[in-house]
Formats: structure tokens, sequence, C-alpha cells
């Protein structure tokens, strides 16, 4: 995966079946969170490194199209098998690079696996649709065909899952791929092009650039790439969308976040607690689908708050392979001050810092650690609750109603996920008709769908009109072609200038 330089590894591109360097001069640094020591340097490619993926991946794409479904499938089961078996080596490498503990991280490759599995039924999912003799001896029917070469843009805190979202659906309906991951921990996406390479994927069909916005920017400009998908904030997301369309091409553009956790007065406290300690501060808070905000209503304010800042105390702080570990550091330096900021200025905002995790022991010690954070009486308006702090930062709104709860979701410029929890089923099925939030959790903190559905939010979560991966993602990767088909006896045909009707 990489060469040795002085003893920093450097970390190069994937193209066309082999790992390649860069020429443009221009490089990154890779750091180990837990220790803010350099890890390596990973080579940004320019623009002629991005032309040369797109390139063998449009050459690649000729032969791999007219590839039976039935060896797409095996691939993507030897695929499977090998990602099992080496989950342990893949969530190693998320865990030096991003930070996570390493049991996080084994969530996070066991979550996509089961994007590998739903691709191995692409023999089924692709199946078309007929209709016999709908006029006199004609007959309609619809196929699904791959786009050529599309994109992924991922960002840095699921390097192996969001990856997982796109390519094995992507490759197993036809296309070929060019990753861009981010480059701030790129190692597990050379992995995983290791280990397709060793399930037999042909060179060329799955292709890895390492780069910046530069590297961005070409793909979206390319003329011969037709789909980009991309998740990561909403001021990007929205970029990605105008400047991919802008160019001709599909795009769907996950964006932010800002879930909230609505808690009704019949809910069980210390469920109720356990769920918004572990959805706010698992992974550092550096998660799409973290809970950021508790909505408490009524009379449940002030014991959930107790319950919340109880087990906080409790919250094992440390690398992510030291035992015992439960949350891990934040991705650099600099987006660790980023997030302290907020806790800095929420005072001044109107807001109460219940715990303060700038104080947090774990905040000393080397590496880009911070502690929990919990900000009570906080309210729309306040920096702390208008924008994504993509950290463990936890806020607690209070609400008079369950009217006034559920306005507060609804009037929020993110959609991505929300959680209610009740013993109310009444209410609770009310909820999920009313919220206007693209995934919904009923008594479940953090609703990511299996992968049998799909994955996106609503508003400026997404731009776009399809989710990723499952069923919509199947549909985004492909296009439809409906054929009208008529085997006339001869004797039959004649010339008619009106317009065709069924007779």
């Amino acid at each position: 995966m990489a060469t040795s330089v002085t003893g920093i590894k450097t970390i190069g591109s994937w193209i066309g079946g082999e790992l390649i360097g860069s020429n443009s001069g221009r490089s990154g640094v890779v750091w180990n969170p837990a220790t803010g020591e350099e890890l390596g340097q990973v080579d940004f490619a320019g623009e002629s490194e991005v032309d040369l993926a797109v390139a063998r991946a449009k050459e690649a794409f000729t032969d791999w199209r007219r590839t039976p479904l039935s060896r797409r499938a095996e691939i993507m089961f030897r695929f499977r098998e090998l990602a099992d078996a080496n989950r342990k080596v893949l969530a190693q490498l998320i865990t030096m690079e991003h930070g996570k503990t390493f049991a996080d991280a084994l969530g996070e490759v066991a979550r996509g696996v089961e994007n590998i599995e739903f691709a191995c039924g692409i023999p089924n999912l692709l199946k078309g649709e007929m209709s016999e003799q709908v006029s006199r001896g004609v007959d309609v029917y619809q196929m699904r065909q791959p786009l050529g070469v599309v994109a992924g843009i991922t960002p840095f805190n699921f390097p192996a899952m969001v990856p997982l979202w796109m390519f094995p659906n992507a490759i197993a309906c036809g296309n070929t791929f060019v990753l861009k991951p981010s480059e701030k921990d790129p190692s597990p996406s050379l992995f995983m092009a290791e280990l397709l390479q060793k399930s037999g994927l042909p060179d060329g069909v799955f292709n890895v650039i390492q780069g910046d916005r530069i590297a961005v920017e070409r793909l979206l400009a390319h003329p011969d790439v037709k789909a980009v998908s991309f998740v990561g904030s909403t001021p990007v997301a929205k970029g990605i969308y105008e400047s991919g369309t802008r160019h001709g091409k599909r795009v769907q553009a996950l964006g932010g976040a800002k879930n909230h956790m609505v808690v009704l007065p019949d809910a069980d406290i210390n469920m109720a607690a356990d769920a918004a300690v572990s959805a706010a501060y698992g992974s550092a808070g550096e998660r799409c689908m973290a809970i950021s905000v508790v909505v408490a209503v009524d009379t449940v304010a002030e014991p959930l708050m107790e319950a919340i800042k109880s087990r906080i105390n409790d919250v094992r702080i440390g690398p992510g392979f030291e035992d015992g570990s439960e949350m891990g550091p934040l991705i650099s330096g600099e987006h660790k001050d980023r997030v302290a900021s907020y806790v800095e200025r929420a005072p001044g905002e109107g807001a109460e810092v219940a715990v303060d995790g700038r104080r947090h022991s774990a905040a000393s010690r080397s590496g880009f650690f911070l502690g929990p954070s919990l900000l009570d009486r906080v309210q729309p308006g306040m920096r702390c609750y208008d924008d994504e702090i993509f950290g463990p930062v936890l806020s607690v709104v209070r609400a008079a109603t369950y009217e006034e709860a559920l306005r507060l979701v609804n009037s929020n410029p993110y959609a991505n996920g929300v959680a209610i929890f009740t013993r109310d089923g009444g209410a609770a099925r009310q909820f999920q008709s009313d919220v206007e939030v693209g995934m919904v959790g009923v008594n479940v903190p953090i609703p990511v769908p299996v992968a049998q559905y799909s994955f996106g939010g609503w508003k400026t979560s997404l731009f776009g009109d399809l989710h990723m991966y499952g069923p919509e993602g199947v549909q985004f990767y492909t296009r439809g072609k409906v054929v009208t088909s008529r085997w006339p006896d001869p004797g039959t045909s004649a010339v008619n200038l009106g317009f065709p009707q069924v007779r």
C-alpha cells in the first residue's frame, strides 16, 4: 500500500490495478490522532493522474459491462468473503488513521460488509419488467443498464463503510469506479482495492485517487465521468451537486446533519440517557448520524439531564487500541480546537455548560483528545445549535409540549436523522408520520437503515433525488431503457401515417 521514505510511508493512488505516485509535487500529512505523530505522507494526485484513472476505467468498462451477471455476482461473493476474513486488518487501519476505537472500527466494517452482501444479489436486483400483448402482437419490456465511469468522494469519518455504500452496487451494476477518499485516512481504500483484485475484479474496474480539491474538481468536470456520489458537509455537498450537474452528471450528494432525539415524559429515563450518551459521544461525535440535540419535553428535562451527566463521568476515553477505551480522539488538532470553540462560546449565547469536555483529563494528553461536553438550555439561534459541530458536544433543548418539539425538529434546515423515545405507540406513530426527516428511529437513537433499504436525509442533508445504497443505489447507478417490439405476420404489414394507438 505504501513505500517508505526516510521512515515515513508514502501513500499513493491505485490506478489500473497498481500503485502509482504523483507528479503533482503536493502531498498531505496522515496523522495518528491518538499520539499526534505523523504516520505518513499521502501523494495528492494532479489532473494528469485523475485523467489516467478515468481513462483506465473507461477502457475497462467496455468488457466489464458485458460481463455476465453471474460472473459479477461471483466476484462480489469472493470480495465479501475476503472482506469478512480481513475485518480485523481493515479495522486496524481505520483505528490507526482515524482514531476511533477498535471495537467501533469493527462495527463500521460489519456495516460495510452488509452492502457487499446486498450487491451479491445483483442478478435478481437487475431483473427487468415485461408486459406482453400491450397491443396486437406488441410486447414492451424494460431493462436497466450501467452508466459508464462513475466516481465516489468520501469523508474521513467512515473510511471503509461509506465507500462500501457506493462501489459494490456501482460495480455489480456494470459500471467502473473511481474513488476519491479522504486524504486524512487513505489506507483503508487501498486495502479494499487489493481485496477486489484478489477477488478477480479486472484491473481498471476499481481505481483510487488520493488527493484534495484539485482531484475533486477534475472528477466533476471530466466528460467521461457520468455520475458522482458524495458524502460530507452541507456547503461542500451543495457545491459538489451544483458543479456536477452543471457538467451534465448525475449526482447524489449527502450533506450535514443536526440530529434530534425527542424524549417524551413517559419515556424510560435510563434507556433514553443510555441512548443519548451512546449516540452523542460514540466515535467522538464524528458521525453524520450522531445525536447532537436532545429535546426534553415537559417534566422529563431535569431527571434526564441528571441521568446523562452521571453517565458521561463513566465514559472511558483513550487511544483506540487501548483496552477499555470507549471514545477515541478527534481526527486532527485543528478539528479539536474548532469543536472546543463551541463550548467556549456557549455561555455567552445563553446556554449552560453542564459538563465541559475541555476540562477532562484526556484533553491534556498527547493526541487530539477532547472530553464529552453537555450543554443545557440551548435554543435555535445559538451557534452550538445551528451549526453541525461534528464532535463530542451534546445540546439539550427544553420543550413544553410534543407539538413544540415537533415544530423545533421540522423547522431545522437539516433533516438527516431523528429519534423519539416514548412508551406511547400512538405518539410514536404520529411522530413518524409528521416529522420531516429522512430517517426516523423509534426508541432507536441511530436509525441507519440496513443494506436492503437506502440511506439519506431530506432538505439540506441531501442534494439530488436518490438516496444512497440499497434499491435506490441500484437505481442511481443504472438507467432504464424501454423496448417496444412487434414481430408481425408480414401479410398484415401496411403503411399507416397516424399516431400509434392501442388496437
